[in-house]
Order: structure tokens, then C-alpha cells, then sequence
């Protein structure tokens, strides 16, 4: 068995998009966090220049089931014009 996965994607609004872009994650996450394998799936930081969800899953195999899932299809397809820059996520 996998150890557990840690993740921070960091999201960078476009001026003005704060609460577009806080909406679209919180209805992600209330998605998310059902799907097999989501241990956590949070903002832990917003604020008008960046939001922070920390994210964990049980397995890396998890982690790429939710990769191709829609509940992210969904979330990169309502961010595609309202973030600054690409989101960046790190392993943690």
C-alpha cells in the first residue's frame, strides 16, 4: 500500500476575480471530498492575491483518478480566464 499524498495548489486571481475564483474551488470542493481516496481537500488560505487548497489522498492511484475526473475538468474549464497565472501545485 501507498503512503498518502500531500499536495498545496496555489491559485493567483486575476485582479478582481478573488470571489470567482473562491467560488468555482468551493463548489469543487464540495465535490472533491467525496470522491475515494480524498483524505482532505481545503482552502487553508485566501486572500486577494492568492488562495491555497491543501490537498490529501490516500494513494498516488487516487490522486489520478481525480486528476482525469470531472469535478477538476469542471474547476480548470471555470478557471481558465480568471487566474493570473497557471496553478501551481507542489508535493508537500
Amino acid at each position: 500500500m501507498s503512503e498518502p499524498i500531500d499536495l498545496l495548489a496555489t491559485f493567483i486571481p486575476n485582479d478582481g476575480e478573488f470571489f470567482r475564483v473562491k467560488l468555482a474551488l468551493e463548489i469543487a470542493i464540495d465535490e472533491v471530498v467525496n470522491e475515494p481516496g480524498c483524505i482532505r481537500y481545503e482552502l487553508t488560505e485566501a486572500n486577494e492575491d492568492k488562495l491555497v487548497l491543501t490537498e490529501r489522498w490516500a494513494s498516488q492511484d487516487d490522486l489520478d483518478k481525480h486528476a482525469k475526473g470531472t469535478a477538476l475538468q469542471d474547476l480548470n474549464e471555470s478557471l481558465s480566464a480568471l487566474l493570473a497565472e497557471p496553478v501551481k501545485v507542489e508535493k508537500v
